[in-house]
């Protein structure tokens, strides 16, 4: 069973805008840069042809990967008030420390801000879902010890 992408309206529109991009002037425009590179000769020792079939693979593999999270995803909108769920920015202190630090909760086609991204399946993601600010959650690391954060707000 394929995994379900969780993404907002706009993440989704925009992943599909490049896919639709990728598919058709992308794919135009490097049949180019290959044709070109072929008009230049021996294959075995043309780098502009090896370049252009290395740019083709990523972007090939890109299309692919845009496919299947369209395919796959589930639009979510953030939930009003605060409480945390997909595409919520949360700050959180861990105990003990005093800094905040601030995340977006959700995929990481939805960063934006220069926000790092918890995943909400992650152990932290998991934890924080439905929290609010104050509330306290453990969640156990990926070493296998048990952390806990404090929610400081939601928005």
């Amino acid at each position: 069973m394929a995994q379900t992408h969780h993404l907002s309206q706009a993440a989704f529109d925009r992943l599909k805008a490049e896919h639709d991009d990728l598919t058709s002037r992308g794919r135009v425009e490097i049949a180019r840069k290959i044709e070109a590179a072929r008009e230049l000769g021996d294959l075995s020792e043309n780098g502009d042809y090896h370049a252009a079939k290395e740019e083709q693979g990523k972007m090939e593999g890109r299309i692919a990967h845009l496919a299947q999270m369209i395919e796959n995803a589930e639009i979510v909108e953030a939930a009003d008030g605060d409480v945390v769920s997909h595409g919520s920015v949360v700050d959180i202190r861990y105990e003990g420390d005093d800094d905040v630090e601030r995340y977006l909760v959700g995929s990481i086609e939805e960063r934006h801000d220069d926000l790092d991204v918890i995943s909400p399946s992650s152990p932290l993601g998991e934890a924080l879902l439905g929290s609010a600010p104050g509330d306290a959650v453990t969640f156990v690391a990926p070493t296998g010890a048990e952390l806990k954060v404090e929610v400081v707000s939601v928005g």
